[in-house]
């Protein structure tokens, strides 16, 4: 699958607008962290069981809602670069496929828009913006649409320095109707820039997870957790589960790959909660790896975004569905026929 993901990453360069292109690549400060996500994986090794019945695999899981593939869709914000159907074309691609979806607040649709093509559970991420009763409708809207789970980035006080593309004529090519689609009904009418009310909040703290869930009713998930004292944090805060991550390399440069710092989360957790991951994720063995360190599931990206650019719902779907084909066929020729089979002692570091 590596080797297709670099055709469709080439195709989907060449489709999109090159200010677009950059906005969707590019990382923090020097990018290392960009750089180190994907070998990271390649530092574990396997050791696969031997006369295993692996005649039937199944990728099942059951993770705040029932999904046939354990590789969803990662929030990314600004589906609209890259397609005009945006994320309503991410979410087709994931109900093909099964996938979880995860529907950011930063969207180029409306929420109601985007739940309509999924029949069966999402989730919706949470940026705390500074505008405060912005982010509490959104959480409102999104449960009511549909959600089964919120999603709280909790590594984005402020956004990340991002070398700006000194042959940009604007920083991210989309018109105000798309960045603002969700939030314009509540934006003062003052004439001040919108961008002051949904820029995100640096005064975010441990309390904010009791609260989103308390206007959601529904499970929070702590996004961007690198380490097993944070993941304990949050959860006595009243998370429900911890996501490790990075942001893709776009927050915090020189931040541990995820590839490095998920064991000490899963060590820490202990089975109390679900741990999921992202990060680097390029083929059905980066997800095994993922899987048998204790993740629950893995989420894809820039990856998926290429397949939308490369070819719609139809690339998004080849994106998730490969992989998830791929997580099949490795799972198989590890001696591992489900996701309840994994255990830690399948793999080891290099």
């Amino acid at each position: 699958m590596r080797d297709r993901l670099a055709e469709i990453h080439d195709r989907a360069a060449q489709a999109v607008d090159p200010d677009a292109w950059h906005y969707l690549s590019r990382g923090a400060a020097d990018g290392l962290s960009v750089s180190e996500a994907e070998a990271a994986w390649a530092h574990w090794r396997l050791r696969p069981r031997v006369l295993r019945d692996v005649s039937r695999v199944d990728t099942s899981v059951e993770l705040f809602g029932s999904w046939a593939t354990p590789i969803g869709v990662a929030p990314t914000a600004f589906h609209g670069l890259l397609t005009a159907e945006g994320e309503v074309a991410t979410a087709a691609a994931a109900q093909r496929v099964g996938a979880p979806m995860v529907l950011s607040s930063r969207s180029t649709r409306l929420i109601e828009d985007v739940a309509a093509q999924i029949d069966g559970p999402w989730w919706f991420q949470v940026y705390l913006m500074r505008d405060r009763s912005i982010t509490d409708r959104l959480i409102e809207r999104a449960a009511a649409a549909g959600a089964s789970a919120m999603v709280l980035t909790g590594d984005t006080p402020y956004v990340g320095y991002r070398a700006p593309n000194p042959a940009a004529a604007r920083p991210i090519p989309l018109t105000a109707e798309q960045s603002l689609v969700n939030v314009a009904d509540y934006l003062p009418d003052d004439g001040s820039d919108p961008w002051e009310s949904i820029d995100q909040r640096p005064d975010q703290t441990l309390a904010d997870i009791d609260r989103i869930a308390r206007i959601a009713d529904l499970p929070v998930i702590v996004k961007g957790v690198l380490r097993g004292d944070d993941a304990l944090a949050c959860l006595d805060a009243g998370a429900e589960g911890v996501w490790v991550s990075n942001h893709g390399g776009r927050q915090l440069d020189r931040a541990l790959p995820t590839a490095v710092a998920l064991p000490e989360v899963v060590r820490a957790v202990g089975g109390a909660a679900p741990v999921l991951a992202d990060g680097g994720i390029r083929s059905g063995l980066d997800a095994l790896t993922a899987l048998a360190l204790g993740a629950q599931a893995v989420f894809a990206g820039r990856p998926v975004m290429w397949g939308l650019a490369a070819d719609g719902v139809d690339g998004a779907t080849e994106v998730l569905g490969g992989l998830t084909d791929e997580l099949r066929h490795v799972m198989g020729l590890a001696g591992v026929n489900s996701l309840a089979a994994l255990e830690r002692s399948l793999v080891a570091p290099a």
